[in-house]
């Protein structure tokens, strides 16, 4: 029994000395990624104004069907070209229609009803029309409803070349560089959040100096929504409180945390 204690013991030593907390640009305390999913709207109405004005860059994950698309396609460059990052988020989002809630689902759109090389091929074909928007080769991908499975098989594992990382996995702070997996990085669903809620997540990643992921769709409009009131509340933290909060695109963040894992 000492034995195994002693090995135990070993091990934790072992992994506390391999534990690597990250170092973000500057000295600030903390990472912070805002992702606006579904390409609504109110994302380029007051999203990306609000997020220009207090010099903030984020990332927004464009299906190629969003509501947005064609009509508003030149404000999406524009977005672009202030620093904000097109983000990949397939041709038809995609997703399971399997469980509940899913009801809305079309079955031309179930993931079930598809094999992983459809939807591999959808992916990839949004990469170049987004390239196509913005001349960038390098983005983030952010699968929908993260829902990694087309037929009951995986089908985000064979897509890793084409990103430098994806949101894909529930929600926790990102605090060890030594073991950051950049395809199953953990967000938080932020739909009906206050200001005070939202501040006080983006405060305890300071406090872990962790990277903090938060996934947003409507902003004071459409689905899965948060207040305007809510969200400018957390721009201006973060506006003000800029030496504490590196608050950049997704791509950004993650090609430095993946320098600091050495990946």
């Amino acid at each position: 029994m000492r034995a195994l204690l002693l090995a135990a013991a070993g091990l934790l030593m072992s992994w506390t000395v391999q534990a690597a907390p990250f170092v973000w640009p500057n000295g600030a305390q903390a990472a912070v990624s805002l992702g606006y999913d579904d390409a609504l709207d109110s994302q380029l109405d007051h999203v990306v104004p609000a997020l220009n004005k207090r010099g903030l860059r984020a990332s927004f994950y464009i299906p190629i069907n969003g509501p947005t698309l064609p009509g508003r396609q030149n404000e999406w460059k524009a977005a672009a070209a202030a620093g904000h990052e097109l983000g990949n988020h397939s041709l038809f989002h995609g997703c399971s229609a399997k469980g509940p809630g899913r009801e809305w689902v079309q079955p031309q759109r179930d993931l079930e009803r598809q094999m992983p090389a459809q939807v591999q091929e959808q992916v990839i074909a949004a990469n170049t029309w987004l390239q196509a928007l913005d001349g960038k080769a390098r983005r983030t991908f952010t699968p929908p409803c993260l829902d990694m499975q087309a037929g009951g098989q995986d089908f985000v594992a064979a897509l890793k070349p084409h990103f430098v990382a994806y949101r894909a996995a529930g929600p926790a702070m990102a605090t060890d560089a030594a073991a950051l997996d950049p395809y199953a990085m953990p967000v938080y669903f932020v739909e009906g959040w206050s200001g005070e809620q939202l501040i006080a997540l983006v405060e305890k990643a300071a406090a872990q100096h962790a990277l903090v992921s938060l996934l947003f769709h409507g902003v004071g409009a459409e689905h899965l929504s948060v207040t305007r009131q809510a969200h400018d509340q957390l721009l201006d933290h973060l506006a003000k409180n800029k030496a504490r909060f590196w608050t950049d695109s997704f791509v950004n963040v993650m090609e430095n945390a993946r320098k600091q894992a050495g990946r």
